[in-house]
């Protein structure tokens, strides 16, 4: 029983192979989840560096007589 191969692994591996391979099993599970969730947070610091810039920021901003855009 000692040389049993358990689930494409031995038991001999060491810890820090576990883990790794632990990590990346876990990845793979959830990828969809995990780079939806990192375009979110890449999409909002993008726009939040944006926005702060004074000259980015007169699109949002209603221009006192502007007649191109009158809202």
């Amino acid at each position: 029983m000692r040389g049993r191969v358990l689930a494409g692994r031995t038991r001999n591996e060491s810890a820090l192979t576990r883990v790794v391979n632990a990590v990346f099993t876990f990845f793979r599970f959830a990828e969809f989840e995990i780079l939806f969730v990192l375009f979110f947070v890449i999409a909002f610091l993008i726009f939040k560096d944006l926005t702060s810039r004074p000259e980015y920021n007169q699109i949002l901003v209603k221009k006192p007589g502007g007649d191109w855009w009158s809202y």
